[in-house]
This record gives C-alpha cells, sequence and structure tokens, in this order.
C-alpha cells in the first residue's frame, strides 16, 4: 500500500501576466487542471489586481505530481536541496519553490522569485525517518 501523499500548491499571479499561460503550462507539465485551483482575487498594495491560486491534489493525482516534478528537476538542484534538507521540511511537510516564469517555458528551476510555493505532505511517524523519506521522494519520485 502507497503511503497518503498531498501536495498543496500557491502562487500568485499579477495582472501582467497571462493566467491562461499558467493553467495551460501546470497542465502541460503536471496534468493538473484549471478546476483543480480555487481563486481569489485580490488587491496589492498599490491597488493592483492579483489572483491567488491555490490546489491541494491527493492519491493518484499527488503521486503523479511528484513523479513529473522531480523528474523534471535537475540533478544538481535535487542535490542542492537534499544538501539543504533540513532547512526545507517541517514535520511531515517538503516545501519547495520553483519559478513560475520557468514552468511556463516547460523547464523547472528553484527559485525563490515569483516562485510557485509547493507543500508536499506525507505522513512521517518517527522523526529519524524525516530525511530518508524524503530523500527517497526526490531521488525516485516515490514515498
Amino acid at each position: 500500500m502507497e503511503k497518503r501523499l498531498e501536495v498543496d500548491i500557491q502562487l500568485i499571479v499579477h495582472a501582467t501576466e497571462d493566467l491562461e499561460k499558467i493553467f495551460s503550462a501546470f497542465k502541460e507539465t503536471f496534468d493538473v487542471d484549471r478546476e483543480d485551483f480555487d481563486m481569489q482575487n485580490l488587491t496589492g498594495h498599490f491597488e493592483n489586481p492579483i489572483i491567488l491560486l491555490h490546489s491541494k491534489i491527493k492519491k493518484k493525482k499527488a503521486q503523479y505530481f511528484v513523479k513529473k516534478l522531480v523528474a523534471s528537476i535537475s540533478r544538481e538542484q535535487i542535490d542542492t536541496i537534499i544538501e539543504d534538507l533540513e532547512n526545507r521540511y517541517d514535520d511531515s511537510t517538503l516545501y519547495m519553490r520553483i519559478s513560475k516564469q520557468s514552468l511556463i517555458t516547460g523547464q523547472i528551476v528553484l527559485s525563490d522569485k515569483e516562485p510557485v510555493k509547493i507543500k508536499i505532505f506525507t505522513p512521517i511517524y518517527k522523526q529519524a525517518d524525516i530525511e530518508a523519506t524524503f530523500t527517497r521522494l526526490l531521488t525516485q519520485g516515490t514515498i
């Protein structure tokens, strides 16, 4: 039996960005549909319209997302995440940020600038198992 896996995705879309391109990139790269996202219209600091997109995917769709994510990140970036793993998780949740602009062009690049925030959750009951579990997830795409 596969362990439970949930992926939480959050990003901000500015008025100058093409929302359809973002939805298309998620569909093509991760098979995450527009309908999987909740949209919240907000107002920015300078009264500019912004949209907050949020999606929580579970089960097989989450497993597929993680496999595609891990397969799309360069080996060097995976190694960087693993080396800094203790700063990238809290309890049973792994935190990652990827470039929204790179995603639109079909690439997955770690970035803190204008990021797509990704949280990957799986129940890990022993503190000692956390790093091994997330290392396996990052190197094999499975838990």
